[in-house]
């Protein structure tokens, strides 16, 4: 089943009398409970798709189909409710607020809904990702690698459907990049949500089920096209 659609997706920036396409007529539809990684060299697209997939960017052109919802049709506070329950977004940069300990950080995405946290859930997280002698320190006293596992923790914290990661690796060196692609992966897995990734690293994208190329703004290789899948 798809959870995602992507229907003639455009992203047109102009420089002057000048068009450029971010991204250009992409059409793809992602599974539910898949891991899809998007790669391609540096200014072809690729964040820029994703930040759209995830209703952070507006299209030029075309569709974005959430389950059976067009996120064009959707009014800002209709969108942010859909990014804040739906979906978990994680970054290159961790983003974390830097007078709040690692527990509220984790927190801050189910405040912010005014919601009660699932204690169970954030515990179970918390585990996964190894940070339970840490929650209760500032960014500030965290390695890169702590402080983009309680990225993933306050990503994943809503119980989101998708959860889209952009560069996740990108700032971390290679023994704490596979441990947090690791720990990606196994709660993908636990909590059969949908991961799209977005990356250059060639070796992390080879790790997921379907690898989709840009080049240009445009699909140049889809490994899932390839393999006859849809």
């Amino acid at each position: 089943m798809h959870i995602l659609t992507c229907e003639n997706l455009t992203k047109t920036y102009l420089s002057g009398e000048t068009a450029f396409h971010a991204v250009d007529h992409v059409n793809l539809a992602i599974q539910q409970g898949s891991f899809t990684a998007i790669t391609g060299p540096s200014g072809s697209g690729k964040s820029t798709l994703l930040h759209m997939m995830g209703g952070l960017e507006t299209p030029s052109e075309g569709k974005i189909i959430y389950q059976d919802m067009d996120l064009g049709k959707l009014n800002d506070n209709q969108l942010s409710v859909l990014r804040r329950r739906r979906f978990g977004f994680v970054f290159q940069h961790y983003n974390l607020v830097g007078e709040l300990t690692g527990l509220e950080n984790i927190l801050l995405p189910v405040m912010l809904d005014s919601r009660k946290p699932d204690d169970e859930h954030i515990s179970r997280l918390i585990e996964v990702l190894g940070i339970g002698n840490r929650v209760h320190h500032l960014p500030s006293a965290l390695s890169g690698g702590q402080q983009q596992r309680v990225s993933i923790a306050r990503a994943l914290s809503n119980k989101p459907t998708v959860l889209f990661a952009d560069e996740p690796t990108g700032n971390l060196d290679g023994q704490a990049g596979r441990e947090v692609l690791g720990l990606l992966q196994a709660l993908r897995r636990e909590l059969n949500i949908t991961l799209v990734l977005v990356t250059h690293d060639l070796a992390i994208a080879e790790q997921a089920e379907r690898v989709i190329r840009l080049e240009d703004g445009r699909v140049a290789a889809d490994s899932a096209m390839e393999g006859g899948i849809v």
